[in-house]
């Protein structure tokens, strides 16, 4: 019989083991076995738990998208300036957890599993969505409606773009680096506006 409370720890276990395996080979290419073993529990716990593979897949990268909207969250906390709230999304963008190289290659596996699953293209389109949501409502108070959506857009992509390059580097990125330039192109942008 198995112990009261378990459930919640072993799905928890069996999320992690996915966002490391998925990170270790860089691709959704991997099994249910691998994913238990990694977890400490078996390839049928595994299955009764989540259905199949692609529910584990789901389940990781709403993790993912739950830590990262915590941590969001947090650093907006003890901001009231748009611009210093501007560079706390960055920030949380380029967060240690965020910019890990497991995080990212399973960052990149769901987009490629977005191309064909429907679910994971939502979760996907909600995390474009808040960010972009929280860049628009921030750069509004700076710059008009349209300047405000063009510098938003250019903002997610060079935040989506970087975490590209880390997953194709054989080296670790300087996160700190990588940051500043995103928040350099925001003060380019915001600087071009007010000399208008």
């Amino acid at each position: 019989m198995p112990k009261v409370g378990m459930e919640p720890i072993r799905r928890d276990a069996l999320v992690s083991a996915t966002i490391a395996e998925i990170g270790a080979s860089g691709s959704l290419e991997v099994t249910v076995s691998a994913i238990a073993r990694r977890a400490g529990v078996s390839p049928a716990l595994a299955h009764h738990y989540f259905g199949s593979k692609e529910q584990i897949f789901l389940a990781a990268m709403r993790r993912i998208l739950s830590d990262f909207g915590s941590d969001v969250q947090n650093r907006l906390k003890s901001q009231t300036d748009p611009v210093q709230r501007l560079h706390a999304i960055i920030a949380a963008s380029f967060g240690p957890d965020q910019f890990d190289r497991e995080i990212v290659a399973a960052w990149l596996a769901f987009y490629v599993q977005a191309q064909k699953s429907p679910e994971a293209a939502r979760l996907l389109r909600i995390y474009a969505r808040r960010l972009d949501s929280n860049l628009v409502y921030n750069l509004r108070k700076l710059v008009d409606e349209d300047t405000a959506r063009r510098i938003a857009q250019g903002l997610s992509s060079m935040i989506d773009g970087f975490y590209i390059r880390h997953a194709l580097q054989d080296h670790v990125p300087d996160r700190m680096g990588t940051m500043r330039l995103v928040c350099e192109y925001l003060e380019m942008c915001l600087n071009r506006e007010t000399r208008k």
